[in-house]
């Protein structure tokens, strides 16, 4: 590795929202005590707390950092992305002209679009931080519908541009094995590396959570203290089973008192939930979290199984897994039989008497808070950034 080698990175989730702040930021601070000097483009939602846009500036220039800020559109659909792309692509441009870029490091297909014409027009090296099939995952939840011909065309040209970008990348980042093996089977010889998303185990560490705030955020709250506390955790709908979920709780429910604390920054739609009463809503901050794990007495994901989902990470099982959370989730995404342990218990199907096999083994569960050794493992922060810096390394050599 060359003394300093400068790294572009695109995103075009903001480092204000919860995914910047978890799976974006840890790494490349880390990385950026490993030689490595970031330059990153992101797009900022409107009215972001200032609180929160002060913090991650802040940790931006502790750490060297410089952080270029776009306004991320949304409205009108498609027009308002092929306007921030316009844009990224411009400031690119500009960057690549100041600085020596070495690597361009672009998360998930929209950013790579302006990656691999950067590639091609100033020879740097293009990382495919892919997150994921994109186009396969917009359609199988319901966000593309292919019979709208619009639809329709851009799907096929994304599955047209990410052939470029598995074939044309300096090296592609999968997030599990599962989805690494079906890309080789379309004959892909460009380098994978499985990093899955990762948890900061200095955050989510059971030891620095008080019993006193744990205690407060229940009164907070008004829960008892003999009620079971079923959790769930992260985006609402989607590719989320809610109604599983939902149903899964009715029949927790049934067994013992129980509340169901969905921590989410989505709007939830409980209109027709007979149990909507024992059902609290909640947002928190990133430093709130291992607090509402703690509260928990389980927790829940389900997520739904396809072909897309072959190449998911969900960022929650790590961080409910750190924190010594027995967690419920079903088979068929990523590569979470893998997952299965003494606190992660894979159910085969979601049907009536899986469920409640489930939910026998979930509740007759003595609750121990015991944190597996997590330090080596795969889904360690620590570990995800070693993989990253291999990866800078082997491409710059």
């Amino acid at each position: 590795m060359a003394l300093i080698d400068r790294v572009l990175y695109l995103s075009h989730d903001g480092l204000t929202d919860p995914l910047g702040q978890s799976q974006i930021l840890p790494y490349i601070i880390g990385l950026s005590t490993k030689g490595f000097q970031f330059t990153i483009i992101t797009f900022e939602k409107e009215n972001i707390d200032p609180e929160r846009m002060n913090l991650v500036t802040r940790i931006c220039k502790q750490n060297n950092i410089t952080w270029i800020q776009l306004q991320y559109h949304k409205r009108p659909p498609v027009l308002a992305t092929l306007y921030d792309l316009w844009r990224l692509n411009k400031m690119v441009d500009e960057v690549i002209k100041k600085n020596k870029i070495s690597i361009l490091h672009c998360r998930s297909y929209p950013t790579s679009l302006v990656g691999l014409t950067a590639k091609r027009n100033w020879g740097v090296k293009f990382v495919f931080d892919m997150r994921g099939f994109w186009a396969d995952e917009r359609v199988e939840g319901g966000l593309w519908n292919l019979r709208n011909p619009l639809y329709r065309m851009i799907y096929h040209y994304f599955k047209k541009k990410e052939s470029e970008f598995l074939k044309e990348a300096d090296h592609i980042i999968s997030l599990t094995q599962n989805a690494k093996a079906e890309i080789k089977s379309w004959g892909i010889k460009t380098p994978i590396t499985v990093i899955p998303t990762c948890v900061d185990l200095e955050l989510f560490d059971l030891k620095k959570v008080s019993i006193e705030e744990i205690q407060r955020l229940r009164s907070e709250l008004k829960i008892q203290e003999d009620d079971f506390v079923l959790l769930y955790l992260g985006s609402w709908g989607t590719w989320y089973l809610t109604q599983e979920m939902l149903r899964f709780f009715s029949l927790v429910r049934t067994r013992v008192n129980a509340k169901f604390l969905v921590v989410t920054t989505d709007d939830v739609d409980l209109n027709g939930y007979e149990y909507a009463g024992d059902v609290i809503l909640r947002s928190a901050k990133r430093n709130e979290v291992p607090i509402y794990i703690m509260l928990a007495s389980a927790a829940v994901a389900f997520i739904k199984p396809s072909f897309s989902k072959k190449a998911s990470s969900a960022t929650k099982i790590g961080e409910l897994m750190a924190m010594g959370t027995f967690t419920i989730t079903n088979k068929g995404w990523g590569d979470v039989e893998q997952l299965s342990s003494e606190n992660i218990l894979v159910l085969s199907d979601l049907s009536l008497d899986t469920m409640i096999s489930g939910i026998t083994k979930m509740l007759t569960r003595k609750k121990t808070n015991a944190r597996p050794n997590m330090n080596a493992h795969p889904l360690s922060l620590a570990n995800g950034v070693l993989k990253y810096q291999e990866v800078y390394q082997q491409i710059v050599r």
